[in-house]
C-alpha cells in the first residue's frame, strides 16, 4: 500500500513537470503573442486537474494505509497468494444476463451516435437485462 502511495506522489510530480514544460513550450512556440495568448489554456489546465487528482488519490490511499492499521498480506514479501483472497461475493459463470446488459448499453450509445430510434430500444433492452440479472436466482434450476 505504501508503494501505491509513492507512485501516486510520484505520477503528481510527474505530471505536474510536464504541466510546466507544456506551459513553457507553448510561450517559446509562440512568442510572438503576448504571454497569456500563447498559452495553450485547455491542455494547461488538463494536466494541472491531472495534478490534482493525482494528489487527492495519493491523500486518500495514504489515509487508508494509515487506517487500516498494519501492512496488507500483499504488502509482505513473505506472503503466499492466498494469504489476500477474501470473500468478494457470490457470481455466476454461467449467466448470460451480463452479455445482454452489455448489448443493451452498446444499443443505446449507438442509438446516440446515429439515430435517436435505438435509444427507446436500448432502454427497453436495459430494463428487461437487469431484470433478468437481479431475479436469475429466483426461478428455474438455481431459485433458492
Amino acid at each position: 500500500m505504501k508503494t501505491n502511495v509513492n507512485l501516486w506522489w510520484i505520477l503528481a510530480a510527474f505530471f505536474l513537470i510536464t504541466s510546466a514544460l507544456y506551459t513553457g513550450w507553448n510561450i517559446i512556440e509562440h512568442s510572438s503573442l503576448e504571454w497569456y495568448h500563447a498559452i495553450e489554456w485547455v491542455g494547461t489546465i488538463a494536466l494541472l486537474f491531472t495534478v490534482f487528482m493525482s494528489i487527492m488519490i495519493a491523500f486518500y490511499v495514504d489515509r487508508v494505509h494509515r487506517a487500516q492499521g498494519g501492512e496488507l498480506p500483499e504488502d509482505t514479501l513473505t506472503a503466499d497468494i492466498d494469504d489476500g483472497d477474501p470473500e468478494v461475493g457470490e457470481f455466476s459463470p454461467w449467466s448470460w444476463w451480463p452479455l445482454l446488459l452489455a448489448f443493451s448499453a452498446a444499443v443505446f450509445m449507438i442509438g446516440l451516435a446515429v439515430g435517436t430510434f435505438l435509444i427507446p430500444i436500448g432502454a427497453g433492452l436495459f430494463l428487461v437485462a437487469i431484470v433478468g440479472w437481479v431475479y436469475e436466482y429466483y426461478r428455474g434450476y438455481f431459485a433458492r
